[in-house]
C-alpha cells in the first residue's frame, strides 16, 4: 500500500477523518461538509504521529532537498514542524496568523535570516489560504520559500486554484480522493455513499443537489 493509502486509513481508524454524507457538518465558512478532519488527534498517537513525521520528512528531502528551516503555520502545523525539525535535526520557527499585540508585536516566532530557505508545514488544505498568508509574511521577512507540505488535502478546486495564483508549490501525504477509497475498502462508506461524498470535492457548495 502506497503512502497515500496507508496515512488515509490510519486517519480514519483514529477517527481523525470523520465522513458522514447523510448528517454533514458545517464548517466555519457555513459550508456543509460530509467530511470532517481534525489533524489535532494524530498527536495523541505515537505510532500515527511517527508515521506522518517520517512521511514528511520523506517528502521535504525529495521535493526540497536544499531547506535549511521548517516553518510551521499556527497553530496546527506547529506540533508536525517540530517533529519534522526535530528528526531532520534543522532549526524551526513557527508563523501566527497575526501579528501579537504587545511586546515586539512579532507574526513570526523563532529566527530566520534573509535568503534562508524554508518549507512549510501544514496539517490541512481546503483553500489553503491559511498556508499561502504564511508563506508571504515569511517572504516579507526575507525567507526563501520552497514550498508548503501537509498532511491532507479536500482536494478543492478553490484550493488548487489559489495555489496556482500564488506561485506556491503544495505536496501532501494523502489526500479526500485516496481516503474515500480507501474508506469504502474498509467498508466504512459504501460504493453509492461514495459517489456522493466525490460530488463534495468537485462543488462544495451544491453537492447534496
Amino acid at each position: 500500500m502506497h503512502t497515500a493509502e496507508n496515512i488515509a486509513e490510519s486517519l480514519l481508524e483514529i477517527e481523525a477523518v470523520s465522513l458522514s454524507p447523510n448528517e454533514p457538518y458545517t464548517w466555519a465558512s457555513g459550508i456543509k461538509s460530509p467530511i470532517y478532519c481534525d489533524n489535532r488527534i494524530t498527536i495523541s498517537v505515537p505510532a500515527v504521529r511517527t508515521q506522518i513525521t517520517d512521511g514528511l520528512v520523506a517528502l521535504i528531502k525529495e521535493k526540497y532537498p536544499d531547506v535549511e528551516v521548517i516553518a510551521g503555520t499556527a497553530t496546527a502545523g506547529i506540533p508536525h514542524a517540530a517533529f519534522v525539525a526535530q528528526k531532520m535535526d534543522l532549526p524551526m520557527i513557527y508563523i501566527r496568523s497575526k501579528a501579537k499585540e504587545h511586546g515586539k508585536a512579532k507574526k513570526i516566532e523563532g529566527r530566520i535570516t534573509p535568503g534562508q530557505k524554508i518549507v512549510l508545514i501544514e496539517d490541512l488544505i481546503s483553500t489553503g489560504g491559511s498556508v499561502i498568508e504564511a508563506a508571504k509574511a515569511a517572504e516579507s521577512e526575507g525567507a526563501d520559500v520552497l514550498g508548503c507540505v501537509a498532511i491532507f488535502t479536500y482536494e478543492l478546486q478553490k484550493g488548487i486554484e489559489n495555489f496556482k495564483d500564488s506561485g506556491y508549490e503544495i505536496h501532501t501525504l494523502s489526500n479526500y480522493s485516496t481516503l474515500l477509497k480507501v474508506a469504502e475498502e474498509m467498508d466504512a462508506i459504501t460504493a453509492d455513499e461514495r459517489t456522493v461524498l466525490t460530488k463534495f470535492s468537485n462543488n462544495p457548495h451544491n453537492w447534496q443537489a
